[in-house]
């Protein structure tokens, strides 16, 4: 019998399809492997990644395969505010987002608090409050770096 934490990463990914009760189609598989692969990818990149693992498939075939991965549980859609929705393969889990308001790069946050959810809103109106989605708004490392460099100075025209 062989433990599917022994198997390499692209051996779970039927196993995992069928888990959550999808067929398993040459589409399913290079969309979520391009996620999993990725680092909060958006449509666009996905298909591209697809592309290169099957040749060719459609851009509705892509949308379609992150609805039903992201309906299974076996992705996770974010979408900040003024950004196209980017898909994740950490799933599962507490974990919230920073996004970089100059180049848009999405990184993981765990939750400070650990445990879902993170915040507790005032006056829950008889909710029961599963999860709090968390976006963290500023500058990357790489863009607070540019940021402080300085800037060369511009010649006047005379």
């Amino acid at each position: 019998m062989i433990v599917a934490a022994t198997l390499p990463a692209e051996n779970l990914d039927p196993l995992s399809l069928r888990r959550a009760g999808l067929r398993v189609t040459a589409p399913r598989l290079a969309v979520l492997a391009a996620v999993r692969e990725g680092d909060h990818l958006a449509v666009e990149e996905i298909a591209i990644a697809a592309r290169r693992r099957l040749g060719s498939v459609s851009i509705q075939a892509v949308y379609d395969v992150l609805r039903a991965l992201t309906d299974a549980g076996l992705v996770r859609r974010i979408e900040p505010p003024g950004s196209p929705a980017r898909f994740e393969g950490r799933v599962g889990d507490n974990h919230h987002h920073l996004v970089c308001r100059s180049c848009g790069a999405v990184t993981d946050v765990d939750c400070a608090v650990g445990h879902a959810p993170c915040l507790e809103p005032g006056g829950p109106a008889g909710y029961d409050v599963e999860e709090a989605e968390i976006i963290y708004w500023g500058l990357c490392a790489a863009c607070c770096a540019d940021r402080d460099q300085p800037q060369p100075r511009k010649e006047s025209s005379r």
